[in-house]
């Protein structure tokens, strides 16, 4: 085994329900197997975590949780491997806390659901990335999760560390369905330079050494990946 990708799917603010496996899967398959097909030949697992419920829940945060103990289900199951957590919308913000695991190298997270900045209440996270690569991926036109939430976590969390970048889909929604393509792409570059060492690409390498707010305001180009080898 040469490394893990955790999944973590889209949740809600608050719900004790139990989500199905469809459900589950449903917002992260895509992903999955591109993800999957990838990193065929490192000997890459990828799974999707199973949440107890679908809701975040306050201070809870039950979907954090879950995905800090599937980390430590991967070092239980398949010992001293890299671990990268992907997540999506709800999942994104759960693979931002649970980044801290000892397991995990790399946090991606695809349009993170984040909580509006309240001065009572402490700001998100993010010394718990420290020793962590970290990609933000957010569409500029996304009506459920607010980009500029993700731009300021990524901002805060670029001054503790310098292995943080994000990119944005210009006009794109929350399921970033018009450059989904690019997206996935994107993201394979990634999670296979966290894991497996493969060279980063370009844009990537230039959003990682850029200050802020460059390279945390990256534009996603139409077409990126076409040209990378594979």
């Amino acid at each position: 085994m040469g490394g893990v990708v955790l999944l973590l799917p889209g949740g809600e603010e608050v719900s004790a329900r139990r989500p199905s496996p469809l459900w589950a899967a449903a917002s992260v398959r895509a992903l999955g197997r591109r993800l999957a097909r990838a990193g065929r030949q490192e000997g890459l697992a990828v799974h999707v975590v199973h949440y107890r419920y679908r809701g975040w829940n306050g201070t809870e945060a039950h979907l954090a949780a879950d995905a800090a103990w599937a980390a430590e289900e991967v070092v239980r199951r398949y010992g001293d491997v890299p671990v990268c957590l992907a997540g999506v919308d709800m999942g994104g913000r759960a693979a931002l806390h649970a980044g801290g695991h000892e397991a995990v190298n790399s946090v991606l997270a695809i349009a993170p659901w984040l909580p509006e900045e309240d001065v009572a209440a402490p700001p998100e996270p993010v010394k718990q990335l420290v020793g962590r690569r970290v990609l933000i991926v957010h569409g500029t036109n996304d009506q459920r999760t607010d980009p500029e939430l993700s731009f300021r976590l990524a901002a805060r969390a670029k001054k503790a560390n310098r292995e943080v970048c994000r990119f944005e889909v210009h006009s794109d929604g929350h399921g970033l369905h018009q450059y989904r393509d690019e997206v996935l792409c994107l993201a394979e570059d990634f999670v296979m330079g966290g894991l497996f060492g493969k060279v980063l690409s370009r844009p990537v390498q230039d959003a990682l050494a850029a200050p802020p707010p460059l390279g945390l305001r990256m534009p996603l180009a139409v077409g990126f990946g076409r040209s990378l080898r594979r």
